[in-house]
């Protein structure tokens, strides 16, 4: 991590993402839970002390065929590591699809962690949330509605770090997909900025209210108008 960021330097870059696939366990009794969380504490310490001029975010993902078990698997963990941390240049990176694959409300998560300033990057993306797959479709291809609160939550917590698309165009042109994934971006973040007062909404949990406000935010726009 301390080369990355050693090349981020160079480069005239001022942020490395960390994603380890390998930080993690398979099977009870084989790891130190103690142990693995104060070496993680500790090497983050040592890297944000060593280049304070770099931001580190960890981006947390709950399994993968490498260890099926993460050390940090949850928005949660990942908020108490850089709690223990402690250094104003380290946060978290979300991705939609590892939160989705956590069984998180990605809104919610995004909401947790732009309250505690640690918020410094997002990747759109999205999935089926089949258990321990991570399906890497275009952005809110597949949860629309969560994908439209990821972006009204980044927006209301007044979110100015970097958007990433994290999708697998395997079967797709990739070129297309991109291009795709931008105007998603674009249309979905112009419904959410067009979103105003919901207090009447969240404060009664009106179900059907929210809804509604979806529908009208993603859908009732794209209607073409009726001829009187």
């Amino acid at each position: 991590t301390k080369e990355a960021a050693a090349v981020a330097q160079e480069l005239g870059c001022n942020e490395v993402v960390v994603w380890s696939a390998f930080d993690g366990y398979d099977y009870p009794f084989q790891v130190n839970y103690d142990d693995k969380w104060d070496q993680l504490v500790e090497a983050f310490r040592e890297c944000c002390d060593a280049y304070p001029k770099i931001k580190f975010s960890i981006e947390f993902k709950p399994t993968d065929e490498n260890t099926r078990f993460s050390t940090v698997p949850s928005t949660g963990a990942s908020l108490l590591l850089a709690n223990e941390v402690d250094r104003s240049n380290f946060g978290l990176t979300l991705d939609v699809g590892h939160m989705l694959m956590a069984g998180e409300n990605p809104g919610q998560s995004v909401a947790m962690v732009g309250r505690a300033k640690r918020l410094f990057g997002i990747q759109l993306n999205d999935g089926y949330t089949r258990l321990a797959a991570e399906d890497g479709l275009m952005f809110g291809s597949v949860h629309p509605s969560m994908a439209l609160e990821v972006l009204y939550q980044l927006k209301r917590n007044n979110f100015k770090g970097h958007f990433y698309f994290d999708t697998f165009p395997q079967r797709t042109d990739p070129v297309r997909e991109a291009e795709y994934n931008i105007q998603r971006l674009k249309r979905f973040w112009k419904a959410a900025t067009e979103i105003k007062d919901i207090q009447k909404i969240t404060s009664e949990h009106d179900a059907i209210g929210a809804l509604q406000l979806v529908d009208r935010a993603l859908y009732t726009s794209q209607q073409p108008k009726q001829k009187q």
